[in-house]
């Protein structure tokens, strides 16, 4: 049985980062989600649906995400080896 190679593009057919990237693209992609999420759930709770409720969320979005991107990236060595402390190897 032949194995097949991994393909070198997304789903968007750009092309894919090296491996190596790994950690900074899981960052961005993992802060980008949460904060989405968390300032909309903050926003929605701080002022209900308001005029103007999605430029007052985007910009606290933004803010969000600014603060949680690089607190992610110093943070994530210490969960990845806390994890590694709790959880049994595969």
């Amino acid at each position: 049985m032949r194995a097949q190679k991994a393909s070198s593009s997304n789903f968007l057919g750009l092309p894919k980062f090296p491996a190596r990237y790994g950690g900074i693209v899981l960052a961005i992609l993992l802060s980008l989600l949460m904060t989405f999420i968390v300032s909309f759930i903050s926003t929605l709770r701080g002022i209900g649906l308001a005029p103007g409720f999605v430029r007052i969320w985007l910009g606290a979005w933004g803010i969000s995400w600014a603060v949680a991107f690089p607190t992610l990236l110093g943070v994530l060595p210490l969960v990845r080896r806390a994890t590694s402390a709790i959880v049994n190897d595969v």
